[in-house]
């Protein structure tokens, strides 16, 4: 999904009311979900709910055991949004490849096989743990990208714990340029925050620092 929308000013926002933001600023989004869209990441149609409940048993097993909790989490939530596709290619195929190709997926935004990245696992282990064939997950993997959309780094699939770490999930257009949100002011972060563009407010960090 790609942003339909464009910011309006602060004193469009709800609870804004007399909060008007300066009209030097103009902020845009850059990527591809709001944060605070989290409840809907977990919405699966109930005809996808036997095939949901199949693979996130497959990938919560192998997370649980190898990973950590933030790829589970983040692979349920893959899950469900392939399940919302219409049609999902979850409809057809094994479950095991399936999960083993949403775990790969992730590890390719998150770069999982590198060992300077943690958690660290290779390919060829994490087809061992799900006890399926490389090729099979490449291709798995594949049509989960090209349905999703998802890229290294993609802000939406990124681990909790590696946001700090994402350029992208800090920018933004302000006034026709890219920028960093972090770098900005005050006032701008707040928008960009109200809207669920960025995770916490860099200056408030800075203040208790």
């Amino acid at each position: 999904m790609h942003w339909q929308w464009r910011n309006k000013l602060m004193s469009d926002l709800p609870g804004q009311s007399g909060r008007a933001l300066p009209h030097r600023y103009r902020v845009y989004p850059v990527k591809a979900i709001s944060m605070t869209d989290r409840a809907r990441l977990y919405t699966v149609p109930k005809i996808m709910l036997p095939v949901y409940e199949k693979i996130v048993g497959l990938t919560d097993n192998v997370c649980d055991k190898h990973l950590n909790s933030e790829y589970r989490d983040l692979a349920r939530a893959m899950t469900a949004a392939l399940c919302r596709k219409r049609p999902s290619p979850l409809a057809s195929g094994q479950p095991r490849t399936w999960a083993c190709g949403i775990v790969y997926a992730l590890g390719r935004v998150n770069f999982l096989g590198d060992k300077s990245f943690s958690p660290y696992m290779t390919t060829a282990d994490l087809c061992t743990a799900f006890e399926v064939g490389e090729s099979t997950v490449h291709a798995k993997a594949r049509v989960i990208e090209e349905t999703l959309g998802t890229r290294p780094f993609d802000p939406q699939w990124t681990l909790p714990s590696l946001v700090e770490r994402n350029p992208l999930v800090w920018m933004a257009e302000v006034n026709g340029l890219l920028v960093d949100l972090r770098d900005m002011p005050r006032d701008v972060q707040e928008i960009a925050f109200a809207r669920g563009l960025i995770p916490y407010i860099p200056a408030h960090r800075k203040d208790r620092s």
